[in-house]
């Protein structure tokens, strides 16, 4: 039986890094600017400690300026708005993320609103949303971003081709709905509430899960030859008590069907990073009203 290709976003990661790193370079000859971006974490997420980590350890090895804040976990709403208002009038800073997830006491939406437009790397401004969704030129979540770098690198014209997204979500599936229509396909979003949601995915060219439940879609939903893009992330338990990643989709089924599919870990993951860097030299180059560069992963 057929085995699918794996696509490996680790490596498509790295090579877009160190193309991004190539531009930032430029910029600096050329301009004497250095992208930077500020993530803040308030709160004590392990997961998102890691996460932070790495996303300020990968800033600086492109040449950019990283800035890490860590207000208490107890900080309350009117000061972590204090300081999201900082880091808006602050010219060294280009992008700005706040890590989720905040605090119980602290509301994400009126943060999340509070970042400035252009400083919006995370793509999760309304404004930005909106832009989005009616074609305009907005910044582009990262995850969803990344996605549609794999889909094209590894399928190519996308147009007319039938992509179902599988997650509602307005940090994954909402916006690569929109990215997919932008590339001309028939996009249909899936959701727990979706009728025969087995037999929909089986029409997709292109099937991306991202609803957060392991290995929800099993082989047999999938048209064979597909791409599959898992976004998932879950631990499931094993006898040794540590766990292991799996993704929304059952790895082992699938990849006897489709003719292309991301592993967990290991695919859509590291993109979330490098886009989140795209996306931070874009803001630079926009706030000084420098042409954006085409940024392709450097050759492999």
């Amino acid at each position: 039986m057929a085995t699918a290709t794996l696509i490996d976003g680790k490596q498509f990661a790295a090579r877009l890094r160190a193309s991004i790193a190539v531009h930032v370079a430029q910029l600096k000859a050329d301009h004497g600017i250095t992208p930077g971006l500020a993530v803040v974490l308030a709160g004590d997420d392990p997961a998102s400690q890691i996460y932070v980590r790495n996303k300020g350890l990968q800033a600086r090895e492109a040449g950019m300026n990283s800035f890490e804040y860590r207000p208490p976990v107890t900080v309350t709403q009117t000061g972590l708005l204090a300081r999201i208002a900082e880091l808006n009038r602050d010219p060294a800073i280009n992008g700005i993320l706040v890590q989720l997830p905040l605090p119980p006491q602290i509301d994400p939406q009126p943060v999340i609103g509070a970042i400035t437009v252009s400083k919006d790397v995370d793509g999760f401004h309304p404004l930005n949303a909106g832009l989005l969704a009616v074609g305009g030129t907005a910044m582009v979540p990262c995850t969803p971003l990344g996605c549609l770098m794999l889909i094209k690198a590894q399928v190519g014209n996308l147009a007319g081709l039938r992509a179902v997204v599988l997650g509602r979500s307005n940090i994954v599936g909402k916006p690569l709905a929109a990215l997919l229509l932008r590339e001309h396909c028939t996009v249909t979003l899936a959701h727990s509430r979706t009728r025969d949601l087995a037999e929909e995915c089986r029409r997709a060219d292109i099937l991306v899960a991202a609803v957060g439940k392991a290995q929800m879609v099993k082989g047999d939903w999938i048209k064979p030859g597909a791409t599959v893009i898992d976004v998932g992330i879950n631990r499931i338990p094993t006898p040794d008590g540590k766990g292991r990643l799996v993704g929304d989709v059952d790895f082992a089924a699938a990849v006897e069907v489709a003719g292309a599919i991301t592993p967990v870990p290991g695919g859509v993951g590291p993109m979330t990073i490098a886009c989140l860097l795209l996306n931070t030299l874009t803001a630079a180059c926009r706030q000084h009203g420098i042409p954006v560069p085409e940024v392709k992963p450097a050759a492999g």
